[in-house]
């Protein structure tokens, strides 16, 4: 008499639920408030500076303590989001924010600004890994392409729509509230997207739980932060010692960091970062891509909104008009991206750079000719082609940065990416920003903003080349 086997019942997780349409604006909403508020502020400073009697270093703390602590944080978020479940981080994320946006609304001196912004990065970087995460983990083929690209043009166009939303809310000044507004304008947002993201975002997590690496971390943290702090404060400061001794342990804790992740990886155990991401191609050439343009994007929006309100005299709102055209050309531009890419493959973002350049190049022709009297119309044809070069870069290269990553590191490398993205935002606004204001005195406003967006320029040829090491397909 022969046994029958009984076949065992495997109990498997269930799939993720799929995002649907309603869950992809919820989340795309959040991807946007970070984005936004990271350049909000940058013409609503002068007015923060008057009336809260806040002089240049802690004007620049205001602008660097949100984005040091985005950036330090934002891999952390990744993997706790993989580690607990991205929606709960999510919603999590969001509610902090809106609770930070507010106490910015709220504070009643420079220091307890420059807090509460910091408080604002640290929620943003639970909140915004989880956005990329979800979308990798609960899209697939077709609409996760449209997904991806829908979320590069949001970001794009979120950098620009923040600056020209901040001259405008600062210039309403309604009831009384002056620069407060481009705070507080956060928090009736954060409701809607609360209610939105508990009905519509569906929970994800990594299949094999990976735990929090503690000296990873720390490492990480104490390298972006000898790199950022110094950079962001040391002009204002005068560059005094503590200023060079910081930047001297950058190298040293990046090596640090490397040397211990590899380690752990070797031993089996799980690095925050783990080496084996950057051996795939994709997500490699596509950080090394996303570097210069963001440290370029983020100085010209920095630089151009001093100068317009410095040199050329224009308020809040003309300074935030002038750079309009460029949002409107990115929008619509983004638009058809992802027709041209599956036509064109990632020889779109060369095209992309080519179009970005011209744009720099009429931006600059107009300041040249008619500094000081410099405005909406002068800026126009330059700012409409630069923003329509710009959306034909930024959303693909998100695409091709994420396109290889396993589902079950979503968050890791959603949190890599945006950390590249952020820890080069803060740097374009550092450096160029920096070579700006250093150069005025000397030279005039007109040939440091020239000089600026000749070594921005530099960056766009520099993003063109490598776009031409890309795999022309993305998958």
């Amino acid at each position: 008499m022969t046994e029958t086997a009984t076949p065992r019942l495997v109990r498997s997780r269930p799939e993720p639920a799929a995002l649907g349409g309603a869950g992809l604006f919820t989340v795309l909403l959040a991807a946007a408030l970070p984005l936004v508020d990271f350049f909000i502020v940058n013409v609503a400073l002068p007015t923060i500076g008057r009336d809260l009697g806040a002089g240049e270093s802690l004007l620049a703390l205001v602008v660097a303590g949100y984005g040091v602590a985005y950036a330090v944080l934002l891999v952390l978020g990744g993997r706790l989001g993989d580690l607990f479940g991205r929606r709960r981080f999510f919603l999590g994320g969001m509610a902090a924010f809106g609770v930070t946006s507010l106490a910015c609304g709220l504070a009643p001196d420079a220091w307890s600004l420059v807090a509460a912004r910091i408080a604002q990065g640290a929620a943003s970087a639970a909140m915004l890994p989880q956005v990329l995460a979800t979308i990798q983990a609960a899209t697939s083929g077709p609409r996760r392409a449209r997904a991806m690209s829908l979320y590069g043009a949001t970001a794009g166009l979120s950098m620009v729509a923040g600056q020209v939303l901040g001259g405008l809310l600062v210039a309403a000044d309604l009831w009384g509230t002056g620069w407060r507004l481009v705070f507080l304008v956060n928090v009736p947002v954060v409701v809607l997207g609360l209610a939105f993201a508990t009905r519509t975002v569906p929970e994800t997590r990594s299949r094999r739980p990976e735990p929090v690496d503690g000296p990873g971390t720390v490492l990480l943290a104490v390298a972006l932060l000898a790199l950022l702090v110094p950079l962001t404060e040391g002009r204002a400061a005068g560059w005094p010692l503590w200023t060079w001794l910081s930047l001297a342990v950058f190298p040293v804790a990046t090596g640090a960091f490397f040397a211990v992740e590899r380690r752990a990886d070797r031993a089996g155990r799980t690095p925050l970062v783990p080496p084996s991401l950057f051996t795939l191609v994709t997500l490699r050439r596509g950080l090394v891509m996303i570097l210069p343009f963001s440290i370029g994007f983020s100085g010209f929006m920095f630089v151009v909104a001093v100068a317009l309100q410095q040199g050329a005299g224009l308020g809040p709102v003309a300074a935030g008009l002038a750079l309009a055209p460029l949002a409107v050309a990115f929008f619509f531009t983004s638009l058809a991206g992802p027709r041209l890419v599956a036509r064109h493959g990632t020889r779109v973002i060369t095209a992309g750079a080519l179009l970005q350049g011209l744009g720099l190049a009429l931006i600059a022709l107009a300041a040249w000719r008619s500094w000081p009297d410099l405005g909406v119309l002068g800026l126009l044809p330059g700012g409409a082609v630069a923003g329509a070069g710009q959306a034909l870069q930024l959303p693909v290269l998100y695409r091709i940065v994420l396109s290889e990553v396993p589902t079950a590191r979503a968050g890791v490398g959603s949190g890599v990416m945006t950390t590249t993205q952020q820890a080069s935002l803060a740097l374009g606004v550092a450096t160029l920003g920096t070579l700006f204001l250093t150069l005025t005195p000397h030279t005039g406003m007109r040939d440091a903003l020239l000089t600026t967006l000749l070594v921005q320029f530099a960056g766009v040829v520099l993003t063109g080349l490598l776009s031409l090491r890309l795999p022309r397909t993305i998958g």
